[in-house]
């Protein structure tokens, strides 16, 4: 009986020793870009970061001012070794011809990540690739992609008056803010095995523009004038791999609200296969103090000064 006793407690141990980390999430974050509090990548994964500290069966290791690289005979070359094990990659950067995940083989890596089942979660602008290159794989991969002069980008207020039932929905109460939301992104044919998540209405003033690039107004964006449009999708892949673009991010302070935050740490769980909670992901709320930590070192734009009077 003692014997039992005694192994009942080491059971328990090693179980809860085994799975502590049995799911390996590599968070990418990009480097500093854009004017203070915006684009701030490293602070806005360190807050997600810190949230997802001790969630059962999980590890996360957030790789901070771009891809990871190492020193080799003086050489600076990609470490790609910390995607070893991994079940899961998050990348929160800018995007666009010189997106990160583009250059040297990196889309290589990612491909053969992919093809063992890896799941893939971009946020804001790292959506966005050329749609000669990289736009195949991330219709494939995370289910559609940022198309330049095909997809927009104006600031407005998103209103998120409903959400669908999905485990990266869990906790989250509807929600607005306002944010460079992206919208009218090229999908799959027929939005195959896409799954809406955040979906709202522009109004006819954001469709009409400005766009912060190109300013536009687009004919085709303002043509479709009443339509809803997604802002957050999700997919599953055949190959057991997970999906999910987010178009919002570029404001940093829009991490304080707390569903937008709980729904994003949703997805990060999901994303490496893990089960949400049914009330989600426990989020501490993010004070100002807080916000305002970690954040990238950016000169401030000075004001044109008015020309003197001749």
């Amino acid at each position: 009986m003692k014997l039992k006793t005694l192994l009942i407690p080491l059971t328990i141990f090693l179980a809860t020793t085994l799975h502590a980390a049995d799911r390996k999430l590599v968070m990418i974050a990009g480097p500093a870009s854009h004017p203070p509090l915006m684009h701030e990548f490293r602070a806005g994964s360190m807050l997600l970061q810190k949230r997802l500290q001790g969630f059962p069966g999980l590890k996360t290791v957030l790789i901070t001012n771009g891809w990871p690289v190492k020193v080799v005979d003086g050489r600076t070359v990609d470490d790609n070794s910390v995607f070893d094990g991994a079940d899961a990659v998050f990348i929160y950067s800018d995007g666009g011809a010189k997106h990160m995940a583009l250059q040297n083989d990196r889309l290589e890596v990612l491909k053969g990540l992919m093809a063992k089942g890896v799941s893939l979660g971009l946020a804001h602008y790292a959506v966005e690739v050329p749609a000669d290159r990289g736009g195949a794989e991330w219709k494939s991969w995370i289910g559609g992609y940022y198309e330049t002069a095909f997809s927009c980008n104006p600031i407005w207020e998103a209103d998120y008056a409903s959400l669908p039932k999905h485990p990266i929905t869990r906790g989250v109460k509807p929600f607005k803010t306002t944010d460079e939301w992206y919208f009218n992104i090229r999908f799959r044919d027929g939005k195959m095995r896409v799954k809406d998540i955040l979906v709202a209405k522009p109004s006819d003033a954001t469709r009409d523009g400005p766009y912060v690039h190109p300013k536009g107004p687009y004919a085709h964006i303002q043509a479709e004038k009443g339509r809803q449009e997604t802002m957050m999708w999700a997919v599953q892949r055949p190959d057991g791999g997970r999906g999910f673009g987010f178009t919002g991010g570029h404001f940093h302070l829009n991490w304080q609200n707390d569903d937008q935050r709980r729904l994003m740490l949703n997805a990060l769980v999901w994303l490496a296969k893990l089960e949400v909670p049914a009330g989600g992901v426990d989020s501490a709320p993010v004070s100002d103090e807080e916000a305002h930590q970690n954040l990238d070192v950016k000169p401030v734009r000075k004001k044109a000064e008015p020309a003197a009077a001749k």
